[in-house]
């Protein structure tokens, strides 16, 4: 896999946040049928004849938002484990494979009650770092030299990337999955005549996984976690940021997990995890593109109907966020370039004014958007780069909104400069309503933009998975009335209403003494 969480909601933002049609584009609805199997699984067809292949797809209604402290970051350790293989595939001999891991986990237990009296140690001050080696007890030590054994035992047996190599002799492509917040999608292109090879590798995963490498496959996550975050200018002060805007909320943790908690996730604790939340009854598939619907009614029953129905119901996110009534202000240094960031609490998906506030993102962005007019094309332009969104694809926005103004600081001005600028366009919009022409100008450059997303299976696919797990995928076509239906005094409203002093966190990043500036 090549995507990972992050990296793909940079790429595919656009693609799958909520639709914001209009325009020319209102009359082009996706058609979708909806099944549900009797173990609870959901179906979603949306036939494309025209189309030489089918972009495959299924959901599950999980990502960070559903874990708790001491094992955040376990939805996107699946994203890396539901692609290790199963009882038929990725390993030599299966038997022996399920017998390692068996006395892996028994060694495991031995390791984890070293590493609680090593934790002893640390909170008393014997050790100052309890991942060093001279940290380690001498019985760790030894375990940890029987377990290395082990590993490579399970090593030499492993079929190497069978999953993907399956698919791609069979002229499958794109195979990949991504993680956010609120959902985790698994998704490939497969040629029409192969549709049924998807429905059987998929259900095999689903019904009879096996997480090979698990230790090995959480190291690899906590270095993803250190090259992304530990080691990048702003990671840490982005991370500390997000934690204290939705301090009250499963969204104060990141969707790659704290550190402590990657490196001391158990296999019995994914387990459980898979079992609450990777059950038929929270997961849904979609097919985008040729195929017959006969077929993929009678191919879905055959193989997702036999993965047995979850125990028990996912649990509900009951924790909301708290209202404060406060400007929070959060400063930092770091060798890059000057940044400001304003952040407002909003509304979550599908909230009567989370439309009106997708519009007033988008009435800021763009280089005919009023930021960019303001704040980097003057002579005096304060910034080099600046925008706007509200709930953008891959941030909080199923339980929880936030509208987010961001930039970067031009070199000789101030992120103070920066954020006041900012606030003097915010303030403008709650002021003065939206000329006609502007409002709708935007709404055409929405509309020209999703209605280009509705061409080709892939997007399709990725924007019905998302707004499916959001809550509900006929989104996709109710949305964009609710959008184009946004007049100005909406736009001016939702400003006065949410855009407010005591609604917001402001978050000033200098340079670092004695850093040179980054090159564009």
């Amino acid at each position: 896999m090549t995507i990972r969480s992050h990296v793909l909601v940079a790429t595919v933002a656009t693609v799958a946040a909520v639709l914001l049609l209009g325009g020319p584009a209102a009359a082009q609805e996706v058609k979708a049928e909806e099944h549900v199997l009797p173990n609870g699984m959901k179906l979603l067809l949306v036939h494309r004849p025209d189309e030489p292949s089918v972009s495959a797809g299924w959901v599950a209604k999980v990502g960070s938002v559903n874990e708790r402290v001491g094992i955040t970051g376990i939805s996107h350790l699946f994203e890396h484990m539901m692609f290790k293989g199963t009882t038929t595939l990725g390993s030599k001999d299966p038997k022996r494979d399920l017998e390692i891991i068996g006395e892996q986990e028994k060694l495991r237990d031995e390791m984890r009650a070293e590493e609680s009296k090593m934790r002893a140690a640390w909170r008393r001050g014997e050790v100052d770092d309890i991942t060093k080696p001279e940290s380690k007890t001498p019985r760790y030590k030894e375990l940890e030299v029987k377990f290395d054994a082990l590993v490579k035992e399970q090593r030499d047996l492993l079929v190497k990337n069978e999953f993907d190599r399956i698919y791609t002799k069979n002229g499958a492509s794109g195979m990949n999955a991504f993680t956010t917040n609120d959902l985790t999608a698994y998704f490939i292109t497969v040629p029409k005549n192969k549709l049924e090879l998807w429905f059987w590798m998929e259900s095999d995963r689903l019904k009879d996984p096996v997480f090979r490498e698990f230790y090995a496959e959480r190291d690899v996550v906590y270095e993803e976690r250190r090259l992304r975050v530990e080691s990048t200018p702003t990671g840490k002060l982005d991370e500390a940021f997000e934690s204290i805007f939705w301090h009250s909320t499963p969204y104060t943790w990141p969707v790659i997990g704290y550190a402590s908690d990657v490196a001391n996730i158990t296999k019995a604790q994914a387990d459980d995890y898979f079992a609450t939340y990777y059950a038929p009854n929270n997961l849904t598939a979609v097919l985008v593109g040729a195929f017959d619907r006969a077929e993929a009614l009678r191919l879905a029953n055959e193989y997702f109907g036999r993965i047995p129905r979850g125990k028990v119901a996912p649990p509900e996110v009951v924790t909301l966020p708290t209202k404060w009534q406060y400007d929070l202000r959060f400063e930092g240094e770091a060798d890059t370039n000057p940044t400001a960031e304003i952040r407002w609490h909003t509304v979550p998906f599908q909230h009567k004014d989370s439309y009106a506030l997708s519009v007033l993102a988008e009435l800021l962005n763009g280089r005919t958007g009023r930021l960019y007019k303001s704040m980097v094309l003057p002579s005096d332009a304060v910034a080099t780069q600046a925008s706007a969104s509200h709930n953008s694809f891959g941030a909080p926005g199923k339980y929880a909104g936030s509208f987010t103004f961001g930039a970067e600081v031009k070199e000789g001005k101030t992120p103070a400069e920066v954020a006041a600028k900012a606030l003097g366009e915010i303030e403008r919009l709650k002021k003065e309503p939206v000329p006609v022409d502007e409002l709708q100008k935007v709404k055409n450059n929405i509309a020209a933009g999703s209605f280009r997303r509705l061409s080709s299976n892939f997007p399709i696919l990725v924007q019905l998975m998302v707004n499916e797990a959001y809550g509900d995928w006929q989104e996709m076509n109710t949305g964009p009335k609710k959008l184009e239906a946004v007049t100005a005094a909406d736009v001016q409203r939702v400003a006065q209403t949410y855009l407010v002093k005591e609604n917001q966190a402001t978050a000033l990043v200098s340079r670092k003494a004695g850093s040179a500036p980054s090159e564009d």
